[in-house]
This record gives structure tokens, C-alpha cells and sequence, in this order.
């Protein structure tokens, strides 16, 4: 899934470009012009929560979630694999709960023609980041559980 693997990093440098850019040059209106730009925060407020979930995606993908291996270190391998599947599972229990719980939310915010605090924007636009992050999450659990579960446990080496 290359393209997967694009989208995700992409769209996440873009994130932080344009969050870094008009941090910046919020940071400079208000020490030059003593006036700030009422939209900045709101944007990369959204857009960290977008950049957030592309980079747990990301993270996923590489296997680089924080993890607790005492346990799984002192298993078998059969055991040990046991153990990833369940993991990887609940992974895809959460996400796809911020998956579906981000649609409701995404469906509400239309419904209600809620509008951005500061820009007056259609509040569901941004609202979507969340479902569409997620989504991007789930999948990435969903092959990494596939995929622990498809692999053969290994083989355990005595010192």
C-alpha cells in the first residue's frame, strides 16, 4: 500500500508547513504590528489533530507505539504472538471507535450548521479531520493484525 504510506506522510508535512508557517507568522504580526491573525490558532489547532492521527497511522505502520515487552519477553514465541494479535486487535477496537464516533460527531456538527469559532467556517470540515485520521489509523491496525496473525511464531534461540 504505497500510496497509503504517501498520503499519510505527505499530508502530515504539510500539516506541519503550514502550522509552523502561520505560528510564525501570527508570532511576528503580534511583536511588529502589536495585531495578531484571528484564524491562526483555530487552523493548527485542526490541523494538529489531523497531524496527530496521520503520525499514530505512520507510527503503526513502523511498529514504533510505545510498548510494554516484559511480558512478551518471557513468553514463548506461540505465546508471544498470541499476545501481538490481542494488542493489535484492541488497536483496531479504538481506532474504529474514533472512527465511528468521529462520523456521528462529523454528521451532528452538518445538522446543526455549528460554524467555526473564529473564521465562521463550516464546522464539519474540519470535524472530519478526526473520522479521516482515524480511518488511516484502523487500517494500519488492521494490517498489523493480519499480518501477526499470518506470521509464523519464531523460532526461540537458547544462549
Amino acid at each position: 500500500m504505497k500510496i497509503l504510506d504517501y498520503i499519510e506522510e505527505i499530508v502530515t508535512v504539510i500539516c506541519m508547513i503550514v502550522m509552523t508557517v502561520l505560528t510564525f507568522a501570527n508570532v511576528i504580526a503580534r511583536y511588529v504590528f502589536s495585531a495578531s491573525f484571528s484564524f491562526s490558532e483555530e487552523i493548527t489547532t485542526y490541523l494538529f489533530v489531523l497531524a496527530s492521527l496521520l503520525g499514530s497511522a505512520i507510527a503503526a505502520k513502523r511498529k514504533a507505539h510505545l510498548g510494554l515487552t516484559i511480558l512478551t519477553d518471557n513468553l514463548s514465541a506461540g505465546a508471544a504472538k498470541v499476545c501481538n494479535v490481542i494488542g493489535y486487535a484492541f488497536g483496531v477496537l479504538f481506532s474504529g471507535g474514533i472512527f465511528y464516533y468521529g462520523i456521528l460527531m462529523v454528521i451532528s456538527q452538518y445538522n446543526l450548521g455549528q460554524k467555526t469559532a473564529g473564521m465562521q467556517w463550516p464546522e464539519w470540515i474540519f470535524g472530519s479531520f478526526v473520522p479521516i485520521g482515524a480511518l488511516f489509523v484502523l487500517i494500519r491496525f488492521i494490517q498489523l493484525t493480519v499480518n501477526a496473525v499470518k506470521e509464523e511464531p519464531k523460532k526461540e534461540v537458547k544462549a
